[in-house]
């Protein structure tokens, strides 16, 4: 009976301790795993708001543009640059595709040149004009864009430009020549030390200049804000290319005559072969000054909206 009383004290005295001992555990264990719970939730709702931030979520940072190039026509882009990515870089890159053409300008264009050239157009010499004149261009083009100074005010717009041209320019003028004076007056001249006369006070030819050039860019430019989204951009580079304008001379055969060192006389088929080559000779040397020109020059400038 004593024992069993003495455990029963024994008991009473230990319980309280190892009760408390046991609900201080609890307590601990359940407060370390709401803490740790409240981490989880909390990196996670940080995660889901920085993935839902407007300022970098598509379209944002999608940009279109529309201008004029002068040495393209029509200009116009569509592109990708956001400044408000927190990454270094990824504030600092964008890329566009950019595309230009004469011909939803054309007649602009043409009407431009023929009031330059004037109603008589610009004399050659020889007695020839040249008129009418005509220009056709296009290209496309991959850019990378790289702004130096980030999301930097005023500084941010700078960029320097990289990528690769495909393009064409075309140049088409019409060549007239006419002899004032008696009407039985004939237009003459001389091509690589030969004769020729048409027989008639009038003549009419056309001159070209094909350039068919690709190869890698490398320019610099700017997008100047004005307000909400809406810029002006600007361009300037240069195409490297190993292609050159290719001149071209067309001169008509009716009515052609040489002179054989004592009269004049109908061409015969050899002598067409070497009116031929005697043209051809003729552009050789302004051909060999052209082959020097390496760059095509881009120049553009026009307006844009960034979302």
């Amino acid at each position: 009976m004593k024992k069993i009383s003495v455990f029963v004290f024994l008991s009473m005295l230990i319980s309280p301790g190892f009760a408390e001992s046991i609900g201080v555990s609890e307590e601990k264990l359940e407060s370390e795993t709401l803490n740790n719970v409240t981490a989880d939730e909390s990196e996670t709702v940080l995660e889901k708001k920085n993935y839902a931030n407007s300022d970098i979520k598509f379209p944002h940072g999608l940009e279109l543009g529309v201008g004029v190039s002068a040495t393209s026509g029509l200009n116009g882009f569509v592109g990708y640059a956001n400044k408000n990515f927190d990454s270094f870089w990824l504030k600092r890159f964008g890329f566009r595709l950019d595309f230009a053409s004469t011909s939803p300008v054309k007649s602009l264009i043409n009407s431009g040149i023929d009031k330059f050239m004037g109603d008589d157009g610009i004399d050659i010499g020889d007695g020839l004009t040249v008129k009418d004149g005509e220009i056709k261009g296009q290209h496309i083009a991959a850019l990378l864009d790289f702004y130096p100074f980030g999301n930097t005010w005023f500084l941010g717009g700078v960029r320097i430009s990289g990528g690769y041209y495909f393009g064409n320019l075309n140049l088409e003028a019409n060549l007239t020549g006419k002899v004032d004076g008696l009407p039985d007056s004939e237009f003459a001249f001389e091509l690589e030390g030969i004769d020729y006369k048409y027989s008639g006070n009038e003549v009419y030819g056309m001159a070209t200049a094909d350039w068919d050039y690709r190869g890698p860019y490398l320019g610099a430019g700017f997008d100047l804000g004005l307000f909400a989204g809406f810029k002006i951009y600007m361009d300037a580079g240069v195409v490297f290319t190993n292609k050159t304008a290719q001149l071209g001379l067309d001169l008509p055969v009716e009515n052609l005559q040489k002179w054989n060192g004592e009269s004049w006389e109908n061409l015969n088929l050899s002598d067409f072969v070497e009116f031929e080559q005697a043209k051809r000779d003729a552009l050789s040397d302004a051909q060999e000054e052209l082959d020097k020109l390496k760059f095509y020059p881009i120049i553009k400038i026009g307006f844009m909206y960034r979302f």
